[in-house]
């Protein structure tokens, strides 16, 4: 008679220590961060494509705790179009919900709940980040209730777009399974504290998973919690970009082989842009090479709202440095 059973008389003694010690250090991890994880429940209004007609719509996500207070960091394409969010703990208690500010451009929102005991989960510096460390998930996926999965972070320093077209800069890449449901939970390090915030995975793909780094997340849900957004800066301006000829590129010494030509300039009081032209070309902004409409972006920040900005553009074939003031973007 054969004997299924596995041959587990290659295991060493220190291969098994080693086991119990990550299989301690992860139930250890969940043990100490579930209560802080939460299960968003949703009613959205959409549009049936077919009839025209609004009709309600049942969704859910993840999201956890950073406050005492309440504050809860989710992602937005969990609550977009919501009409009512409910939170849900794994005590078994629901809580109502209100938005407490929203982020499409780096898929980040926060919410607030004004009752229950609270244990907030602390967030970790995403920089100290390293290739092969113990990552974490917690969520659920699929209308499963606080599931955990384990792997480790695979790469920092990605870059995954948004739903409104924006690139988010400073994503982590994970192996640690991600499903429906994940989106908005938290991705945590051994020490139970948040290094990213679940908010996508590759379909058909196997541990292609991305998590929005914690540092980004915390700037984010801060911008949020004080003003209900995120403030970022605009040139009233419809652009696209272009590839450079190596005649032009070399002429005017360039450093990058596209820039962002200009079709569009709109009027906007609050924004000086007098000095460009339709046709204009950018190629530097503040010093800074521009080869894509996602590096000036990157710029267009908080920061440069109302200062003046020399941006470097090409017209006629030729570099010219003019100036801009931008304004706040609504």
């Amino acid at each position: 008679m054969q004997n299924n059973q596995f041959d587990t008389s290659f295991i060493t003694a220190k291969d098994s220590q080693l086991l119990d010690i990550y299989s301690s250090t992860v139930t250890g991890v969940v043990r100490n961060t579930a209560q802080a994880v939460v299960h968003i429940k949703v009613i959205k209004k959409i549009t049936n494509p077919q009839t025209h007609q609004s009709v309600e719509q049942v969704g859910s996500g993840s999201g956890f705790v950073i406050s005492s207070d309440g504050f809860i960091v989710t992602n937005n394409h969990v609550i977009e179009n919501a009409i009512s969010i409910k939170a849900s703990f794994a005590d078994g208690q629901e809580l109502n919900a209100t938005l407490a500010g929203t982020d499409p451009s780096t898929d980040i929102a926060v919410l607030k709940v004004y009752d229950g005991d609270l244990k907030p989960l602390q967030f970790a510096n995403s920089d100290m980040l390293e290739a092969g460390q113990i990552a974490i998930a917690i969520g659920n996926p699929m209308g499963l209730q606080h599931t955990v999965t384990a792997g480790v972070v695979s790469a920092t320093g990605r870059s995954l777009r948004a739903n409104n077209g924006r690139m988010i800069d400073d994503v982590i890449q994970t192996d640690a399974a991600l499903n429906p449901g994940n989106s908005g939970g938290p991705l945590v390090n051994s020490e139970g504290r948040v290094i990213g915030v679940n908010t996508a995975m590759i379909p058909n793909a196997q541990g292609l998973c991305f998590a929005v780094s914690s540092n980004l997340a915390a700037h984010v849900a801060g911008q949020l919690i004080l003003h209900g957004k995120v403030k970022r800066a605009q040139l009233s301006v419809a652009a696209q970009p272009v590839n450079l000829t190596q005649r032009i590129i070399g002429a005017n010494q360039l450093k990058t082989y596209s820039g962002v030509y200009v079709f569009e300039i709109v009027t906007n009081a609050k924004v000086n842009n007098s000095q460009m032209i339709v046709g204009d070309i950018i190629v530097e902004f503040d010093g800074k090479p521009i080869a894509t409409i996602d590096n000036l972006h990157k710029y267009l920040t908080e920061d440069v709202i109302g200062k003046k900005i020399e941006l470097g553009v090409l017209r006629g074939g030729r570099k010219q440095t003019i100036t801009v003031v931008p304004g706040e973007l609504k």
